[in-house]
């Protein structure tokens, strides 16, 4: 339990902070921020990939003043849920509309303040960087009276604005090494990413699920980070890091899908049963935190690029799987339901490889009556016309603009 005017002068110092923020880049999501009256707006993503900074870009653009509060803050330790009375009070007393709530899941009945904020026409916007947690909430008092968006780190055209660099094969292969996590792109510290894993697995993991065995946690993070691009099945990962129950590998693969720490993807299929049963490609939110923290022994870097490609399209929108049946394609893209593009990737086309990437993108596109689609190398361009199909092969730098 907190005195109001102790909530009141971490508000006031926590200002300082904010305002002084560096807002950077102007961040590729700010348009799409959806503002709806009477709506909470929830931002969402992996820890330091810029949603505090989004909320300073926001307030620029868009109001004059707003109260921003950092839940993280451990002066704030001590808040609990009758701490929110006293917080009102403090906006009312400073008359201000908006409110910035950052990492408010937190405190245990959040959405119950919120929704009643939103009852007296304030303007809410929370972030928050564990799905599950905000969901459970969502999904009693605020059902209906939200709108999300989730943030992700740097696109290339945001990391090339930020190191005022232009479109080539350098820049993007700078990009794929280091990723989009804002704070490492300015500073190239691996002990900056290492900290941000830790943080995902003891903060929003262990601690948050009472995850006992931290140790098995971490060593699986680190397995699943080192081998991205390739396929994962809980069943066989039992025994591996002392996990015994393929339970328990499937309940933290979730746990680090909600920390928005890697993305499993379904193979295709028209059961849901097969899409569960079927084993998953594996894929880190960011390729900066796979080049500071895989084990590997090489740079599997045709690997990274699928995985950077993943999160483009991720970015983008969508439903995505990996297709296969005799072949593969590594994405089909679904909006509302149908397939709207097909994509490959492969680092370097050559004889030994091109019919395998080839007709496994023509299967996909096939498959789903597609006309046209793509494979992304590194650096390589070309055309292909078959059956009224279009194939186009692009480097992945000019993909990714």
């Amino acid at each position: 339990m907190l005195r109001q005017e102790e909530i009141a002068e971490v508000i006031d110092l926590q200002r300082e902070v904010f305002l002084h923020k560096d807002v950077e880049v102007i961040r590729e999501a700010l348009p799409d921020v959806p503002i709806i009256d009477g709506y909470a707006t929830i931002i969402k993503g992996i820890r330091r990939c810029g949603k505090s900074t989004l909320l300073l870009q926001l307030l620029n653009t868009q109001y004059k003043e707003a109260i921003y509060l950092n839940f993280e803050d451990i002066r704030l330790a001590g808040f609990d849920v009758s701490d929110f009375a006293r917080f009102l009070n403090e906006i009312i007393k400073r008359g201000i509309k908006v409110i910035f709530l950052d990492e408010i899941q937190l405190i245990g009945q959040w959405e119950i303040f919120v929704n009643q904020l939103l009852r007296e026409g304030y303007t809410v916007f929370i972030t928050g960087s564990n799905a599950l947690l905000l969901s459970k909430e969502l999904g009693t008092h605020l059902t209906g009276r939200h709108v999300s968006i989730e943030l992700f780190p740097f696109s290339y055209q945001e990391y090339l604005t930020f190191k005022n660099a232009p479109v080539t094969a350098d820049s993007f292969n700078d990009y794929l090494t280091n990723g989009g996590i804002p704070e490492y792109v300015r500073n190239s510290k691996g002990i900056i990413l290492n900290n941000l894993l830790n943080d995902i697995l003891i903060r929003d993991i262990a601690v948050r699920h009472a995850v006992r065995d931290v140790e098995s946690l971490r060593q699986l993070a680190v397995y699943l980070i080192t081998n991205v691009g390739t396929l994962v099945s809980a069943n066989k990962l039992v025994g591996m890091f002392g996990i015994k129950s393929s339970a328990t590998i499937l309940e933290f693969f979730s746990y680090f899908k909600d920390a928005y720490l890697m993305e499993f993807v379904p193979q295709f299929s028209y059961s849901i049963k097969a899409q569960v049963r079927n084993p998953k490609k594996i894929y880190a939110i960011d390729t900066g935190i796979v080049t500071e923290v895989s084990t590997a022994f090489t740079d599997n870097i045709g690997h990274k690029l699928e995985n950077l490609i993943y999160i483009h399209l991720r970015r983008m929108g969508g439903d995505i799987f990996y297709y296969h049946e005799k072949r593969e394609c590594d994405f089909v893209v679904f909006k509302k339901g149908k397939a709207v593009k097909a994509v490959q990737v492969c680092y370097q086309i050559d004889d030994l490889n091109f019919e395998r990437e080839y007709n496994g993108l023509l299967d996909a596109m096939h498959a789903f009556q597609l006309k046209e689609g793509v494979i992304v190398s590194m650096n390589q361009s070309d055309e292909f016309n078959k059956e009224d199909c279009k194939v186009k092969i692009v480097p992945a730098f000019e993909f990714l603009t």
